[in-house]
């Protein structure tokens, strides 16, 4: 069992806290062999932030830059990111409870899902739709999901390929009068490949502009923690500890929590909040 699903099983002993997301859902999925890093959505409650983090205490884990690993900032779709050694391998891990472009009224159906499975990861759709980044070969993941889906209606309104748009839609009229309202392009199929491979790259480079703007709103509102971060690094590492204390209360925590703070007033966070209600 690789690191990240005895993680995944440490983190849900008892109650399901953790839900296995991106890359590794990717490889559950079969279509990946392996990735280095792990991405977790967490239950958004006090109770599993905490044991998330013991576990991560028990690690010798540190933070990587991001937001604490708070019901504060989580709620506002914040992430944590953390990272630790397992003998020679470095071990990055990445937690949130809002996970982009999953509405929140999804989330209850995500935990439903999941609550009687062993090791709990994201369905198709929804991993698909977390795809949905500003890296190119996302696109490629989301193509490949979309075959592995079950009904037409799903795979029309996914897939990456033309060749299989064009093909669905021989078989499927009727469905692509009705899913053009959600993927206008879908009527484009009729106008042969070309126009409607150019449509598919117009649609990815919106996708990926969309994206890009949520995030810049981030790092608009976390500016002044970016500036200090460098410092308190620096601080960490000098440190008789080795390493962060992402459970303790001291100098430095206190620093962090002051300036995330600020983040939660900046009008660039209100911005991204509103954002995220009208997306959803």
């Amino acid at each position: 069992m690789n690191i990240h699903l005895q993680l995944t099983e440490t983190f849900n002993r008892e109650r399901l806290r953790a839900i296995i997301c991106s890359g590794q859902a990717v490889v559950l999925h079969r279509l990946a062999i392996m990735s280095k890093d792990g991405d977790w959505i967490l239950r958004e409650d006090d109770e599993a932030l905490s044991h998330v983090l013991s576990v991560l205490d028990s690690c010798g884990a540190r933070y990587r830059f991001g937001a604490p690993l708070d019901v504060r900032w989580m709620a506002g779709g914040w992430s944590a990111h953390f990272e630790f050694r397992q003998d020679n391998l470095r071990v990055r891990t990445d937690f949130f409870t809002r996970p982009s472009r999953i509405p929140e009224t999804k989330l209850p159906q995500l935990w439903q899902e999941q609550a009687d499975q062993t090791i709990p990861f994201v369905n198709i759709r929804d991993l698909a739709d977390m795809k949905k980044t500003n890296r190119e070969r996302d696109y490629a993941v989301i193509g490949e999901l979309a075959r592995l889906m079950i009904a037409a209606e799903d795979q029309m309104l996914y897939s990456r390929s033309a060749r299989d748009l064009i093909r669905l839609g021989a078989q499927h009229p009727v469905l692509i009068e009705q899913l053009s309202v959600q993927r206008p392009l879908l009527e484009i199929g009729s106008e042969g490949r070309e126009q409607l491979e150019a449509a598919l790259d117009a649609e990815r480079r919106s996708l990926i502009h969309a994206n890009e703007d949520r995030l810049a709103a981030y790092r608009r509102a976390a500016v002044n923690w970016a500036a200090l971060w460098p410092q308190m690094a620096s601080e960490r590492e000098a440190s008789d500890r080795q390493r962060y204390p992402i459970r303790a209360s001291d100098g430095q925590a206190d620093r962090r929590r002051a300036v995330l703070i600020n983040i939660r007033d900046d009008e660039d966070y209100k911005a991204e909040r509103a954002y995220r209600c009208a997306a959803n």
